[in-house]
């Protein structure tokens, strides 16, 4: 089971990274996979008598409600925090504000970075001691 687990795992490696060099290629093959898949939920669906429209709505939303994907599927987790933090969205942002995110994301990453290298070295150090 692991074998065939790890030849699908590399294989889909395989073949995304080669999708990803033609993206409208990509997205052809994508967008017919998941038009595919939704006929064949909703031809499965149609054969099952009991499988109203308000019964499918029902189970539907309970399902996304319980998996916690209601909200996020419907409006996306951005949205929300950025709703949170009052911020504009990010089709509403200047090219300009986002560039000026983009400098200051790259400066904390410079001082993560730098952090963690004085936690590596403090680390040996405490490390160097314990031995001797």
């Amino acid at each position: 089971m692991m074998f065939i687990s790890k030849f699908f795992d590399k294989l889909e490696d395989k073949i995304r990274h080669r999708l990803s060099k033609h993206p409208v290629l990509y997205s052809l093959i994508a967008g017919f996979a998941v038009v595919l898949f939704w006929r064949g939920v909703w031809d499965l669906m149609d054969q099952l008598e009991f499988m109203t429209p308000i019964v499918s709505l029902i189970i539907s939303v309970t399902i996304l409600l319980l998996t916690g994907t209601f909200v996020s599927f419907f409006i996306g987790d951005q949205i929300i925090i950025s709703g949170i933090k009052s911020e504009k969205r990010t089709d509403e942002k200047t090219e300009e504000e986002i560039k000026t995110e983009e400098v200051k994301l790259s400066h904390v990453d410079k001082e993560l970075e730098e952090l963690k290298r004085e936690i590596e070295d403090l680390a040996h150090e405490l490390h160097g001691k314990k031995i001797q």
